[in-house]
């Protein structure tokens, strides 16, 4: 792959300069040895933990970098941004810690959990503008605002600034590493993080094999990097939300083709897997973003036995009301969770003969919905099961055929699915 000539790798020296900048606002976050995922892969696993952050994700560094990087006129006119999630409260602290005027534009359906967070870091110094229902009517207005107001627009991943900020993680990576690193696991969302930690280990540590991870459900900057341009996907499965986006910058996309050495796409169920797995291992409390590069160790298994590793835990905001839906997804994933449309005959005992004879000893039904039709032979049933096995699958289906019962599997159905559960 060509690199844009016209964009070149951050310089190792800007990401040291903005490093000072941050020095009093961002932690100098540990780099974290796991023994449980060290033992689990047969290499030595270090985990860079930005969610420990104090707005528990990495994005207060590039929001700082670019605000205090701005001379006095501009930072008197205010700044704006477009954000519904870390970034807005990266912006809304640094704001704060400056006493600069910001504006943050974010689309009406933001939870109020996300927009109490932004009005307690940013306080009197941001205001807050619910605006359209996507975040690309959020964008639009904070443009409007940034242009007609002469503000300085901070964009969460696609500006020198940003990326130099976001940089910073990878200097901190190098410096407190105790052996050379052989392999970096980094989340991708709009690219800024990829684009500035890259920039700085290709010339710290050009040895070491740099990993861009994306959820499979919106892989932009792999679209990308195969068809040589920065390429917008039509949609996307916003579920990673720190790291689902329909187009990443054209800055951060000219630089990560230039220091990633692969992109890697990571199915949301294994995600969520990860997710959980972290919690009751580790007591590590991750957004899904965060745990993608973790959740990528599995796919390199074979390569990594022996190895230095590190993984960027880009974030912990995980809303707790989300848990339920993270689950699921595992589950589904994990092949645990099954649902099927079966018709029962409408006649008495016809359920008790399905619980009896066609369920396992160890199935267990989640989900049930009977809608009974009058002067008809059969009712449907929605119905969910949980395994205790994946392996069980197999056997249920087995026996519902030698029952003769009617069903239509809705798990492969994503339609009929969305519309029934």
């Amino acid at each position: 792959m060509e690199a844009n000539p016209k964009i070149q790798i951050i310089p190792s020296s800007d990401i040291m300069r903005a490093r000072k900048r941050l020095k009093e606002i961002a932690l100098h976050t540990p780099l974290q040895f796991s023994a449980s995922l060290s033992e689990k892969y047969d290499c030595k696993v270090w985990l860079k933990r930005e969610d420990l952050q104090v707005v528990r994700s990495y994005k207060i560094r590039g929001a700082h970098n670019k605000i205090s990087s701005l001379n006095a006129e501009e930072a008197k006119n205010g700044v704006v941004c477009a954000s519904a999630g870390n970034h807005a409260q990266g912006f809304a602290y640094s704001c704060r810690k400056l006493k600069i005027s910001g504006v943050v534009y974010m689309p009406v359906p933001t939870t109020k959990q996300k927009i109490k967070q932004v009005e307690m870091f940013g306080r009197e110094y941001v205001k807050i503008v619910l605006v359209g229902d996507t975040f690309d009517d959020a964008f639009n207005e904070a443009m409007k605002d940034s242009i007609a107001n002469n503000k300085a627009f901070v964009h969460p991943f696609d500006d020198v600034k940003t990326i130099e900020g976001q940089g910073t993680v990878g200097q901190e990576i190098w410096d407190d590493a105790e052996e050379n690193l052989d392999y970096l696991f980094i989340p991708v969302g709009g690219g800024g993080l990829s684009a500035g930690v890259g920039s700085f280990f290709k010339q710290v540590s050009p040895q070491t094999k740099i990993i861009g991870l994306e959820p499979l459900g919106a892989p932009a900057m792999k679209t990308s990097f195969e068809k040589g341009v920065n390429t917008e996907l039509e949609s996307i499965d916003k579920f990673v939300d720190g790291a689902a986006v329909k187009k990443v910058g054209d800055i951060t996309f000219a630089i990560c083709r230039q220091v990633l050495d692969e992109i890697h796409l990571v199915p949301e169920g294994e995600i969520c897997s990860t997710i959980l797995e972290l919690y009751n291992e580790e007591a590590l409390v991750v957004e899904p973003a965060g745990a993608l590069s973790i959740a990528a160790l599995d796919h390199y298994k074979d390569i990594i036995k022996g190895k230095n590793i590190c993984c960027i835990v880009s974030g912990g905001n995980n809303d707790i009301t989300r848990m339920a839906e993270i689950k699921e997804r595992s589950l589904l994933y994990e092949g645990l969770k099954h649902y099927f449309v079966i018709r029962l005959a409408q006649r008495a005992g016809s359920l008790k003969e399905f619980l009896i004879e066609v369920l396992g000893p160890n199935d267990e039904i989640c989900y049930f919905e009977y809608k009974k039709k009058n002067s008809r032979d059969s009712g449907p049933v929605v119905l969910g099961i949980e395994l205790a096995k994946k392996e069980d699958f197999n056997l249920l289906i087995e026996r519902m055929k030698n029952h003769n019962i009617n069903y239509e599997y809705l798990n492969e159905n994503s339609n009929l699915f969305e519309f029934l559960i």
